[in-house]
């Protein structure tokens, strides 16, 4: 298990992030005539541990995403600017979304597990998704730290990976099911990402199998304005997953 180099950085950059974009509310959430109300709710892990959890589904669903956050030690919780984003806009074009606090985050029971346990939270969350509407497509999509630990983790019945600014570096990318699989994945790098370029982030996953690399323009790491491309091509791509099931 590796850590973040400039751990100082992180923990005020993401801090500030927090301060300014975190919400407690949903905005507008219940007011796009296509989504559904968001539901609170929890569900288990496989070791016992209870996770608070949030989701909205679609009148015309075609997919499910899930949505992991980013570090918890420095301000990542479940209502992120990156996942709130992603959570306000994906019911509205028939992509259910369930985002979820890691284990001792918010309301979630347990404690911080460095990436390893929270592979535990990352599938319990699969696996709620998929019973919220079988036969439904469930869709990974992680955001920094919760990329890593997303990327990791894995369900029989997902159709596949988006890592949003992964560090690469919190589980060794070597054992990462993302990149062991013929199930499509996505990686979204900002073009200023402050913790792992494009380039070495297509160095370390050149080994990987069913996997696309694409720089975003102008975004750092944590994408303040800049929300929407997320949004954009992570709808795109699970929609051009769906095409080609």
């Amino acid at each position: 298990m590796k850590h973040f180099d400039r751990t100082f950085l992180i923990f005020l950059c993401s801090y500030v992030i927090w301060f300014f974009c975190h919400d407690g509310t949903v905005p507008f959430s219940d007011m796009n005539a296509d989504s559904e109300p968001s539901q609170i709710t929890n569900f288990q892990t496989s070791d016992g541990v209870e996770i608070e959890a949030e989701y909205r589904l679609s009148k015309d669903l075609r997919a499910i995403a899930v949505l992991s956050h980013p570090h918890p030690l420095y301000g990542g919780e479940m209502r992120n600017n990156v996942i709130q984003a992603l959570f306000d806009s994906l019911p509205s074009i028939g992509i259910g979304a369930v985002r979820y606090n890691f284990r001792g985050v918010g309301n979630s029971a347990g404690n911080h597990g460095n990436g390893e346990l929270e592979v535990l939270d990352s599938q319990a969350a699969f696996a709620f998704a998929y019973q919220l509407a079988q036969s439904i497509p469930v869709f990974s999509v992680g955001y920094s730290f919760g990329a890593d630990v997303s990327l990791a983790a894995d369900h029989k019945d997902l159709a596949g990976w988006v890592g949003i600014a992964s560090p690469l570096a919190l589980i060794e990318p070597e054992g990462m099911q993302a990149g062991l699989d013929n199930r499509p994945t996505l990686l979204l790098v900002p073009e200023n990402d402050q913790f792992r370029s494009a380039e070495e982030a297509r160095t370390i996953c050149e080994p990987w199998v069913a996997t696309s690399l694409e720089e975003l323009a102008g975004a750092d790491h944590f994408f303040l304005g800049f929300t929407q491309p997320i949004v954009n091509r992570t709808s795109s791509f699970i929609a051009e997953c769906l095409d080609q099931a």
